[in-house]
């Protein structure tokens, strides 16, 4: 941890927020438009793409709807880098669940049309229809997998961050009466609710949530000082921490680990089976970890992929 400092000044803040913003334009996007299909570029060069072969009996497994069409169509919330992002071109959602997902596309032999949608959308998008797959760094948790399948490829803890030198002296376990940002929707708000409620019934005050629809929005209102910290999954810390060049610092450790899940219609049988498959397929092959170390992002590996792993 760094050594502690005074806050920043109005003006400094206000720069500040101008330097993000021209981060996130490079790192963010808007909840809705840009998409991306399965020849665009990865992390920055379609060449660190690894070639991958079609299985021919894990594509017999797709429902003929998506065999007919050829392409899965695939909803994620492009605020979220590294896993999804906007590309420099304001329109082409990169990241590395956007390689998974591409690189799952050709061990299936079918095309992938990833779609920006706002986060809390996407797992009733699957239900309807609206996207046949969901990847957007969803932790696998009892209640999603009461609504759909879920298939294990990642795994990522909570991190928290704050402004540079900790000026509030925020950490996971001092955070009452401090002003907390999180995205609307994630494990992260089950996680600052409860803390909250602990503040409270141990007579402290509560901690001041604040829940924003896009991940940008909440590392910009801690860079600009709106708010004392925010929590996000481990990856996602890091990578704001790194693109705010200093802005940003992680306090305490990464903690309660859990795996991401491809989302999947609910009790669709070989569907999901052959999703499961496909990512054991890219880890078996090594394309898998190649497309994670493209990212930085390896210390997340999985070894097994499972539908609905209970643990």
């Amino acid at each position: 941890m760094h050594s502690l400092r005074p806050r920043l000044g109005r003006s400094a803040l206000l720069a500040a927020g101008v330097a993000l913003l021209a981060a996130v334009a490079a790192c963010g996007g808007g909840s809705s438009g840009g998409t991306t299909s399965s020849s665009a570029a990865g992390s920055g060069s379609a060449s660190s793409m690894p070639s991958i072969s079609k299985d021919a009996a894990l594509a017999k497994m797709l429902p003929s709807s998506i065999a007919s069409k050829g392409t899965l169509t695939i909803g994620t919330d492009a605020s979220y880098a590294p896993s999804e992002f906007v590309d420099t071109d304001g329109k082409t959602v990169i990241g590395f669940d956007v390689d998974l997902a591409k690189a799952l596309g050709q061990v299936l032999g079918v095309q992938v049309n990833v779609q920006n949608a706002p986060f809390g959308t996407i797992i009733e998008g699957v239900k309807s229809g609206k996207f046949d797959l969901g990847m957007s760094s969803f932790t696998i948790r009892p209640d999603r997998i009461k609504q759909v399948d879920m298939v294990s490829y990642y795994s990522a803890g909570t991190a928290w961050a704050v402004a540079a030198g900790n000026p509030e002296g925020v950490t996971p376990d001092n955070a009452c009466g401090k002003k907390v940002a999180v995205q609307k929707d994630t494990v992260q708000v089950d996680d600052i609710t409860a803390r909250s409620k602990k503040c409270t019934d141990a007579g402290k005050p509560a901690i001041a949530v604040e829940q924003f629809p896009l991940q940008t929005d909440v590392t910009s209102a801690v860079v600009t000082g709106k708010d004392d910290a925010e929590l996000a999954d481990s990856p996602v810390i890091a990578n704001a921490i790194k693109q705010t060049n200093g802005k940003l610092q992680q306090v305490g450790e990464v903690y309660a680990s859990a795996p991401y899940g491809i989302v999947v219609p609910k009790n669709s049988g070989d569907y999901a089976k052959a999703i499961q498959g496909a990512v054991q397929k890219l880890i078996d092959s090594g394309a898998y970890e190649t497309i994670l170390k493209n990212w930085g992002v390896e210390g997340g590996a999985i070894k097994t992929s499972e539908i609905n792993p209970t643990s």
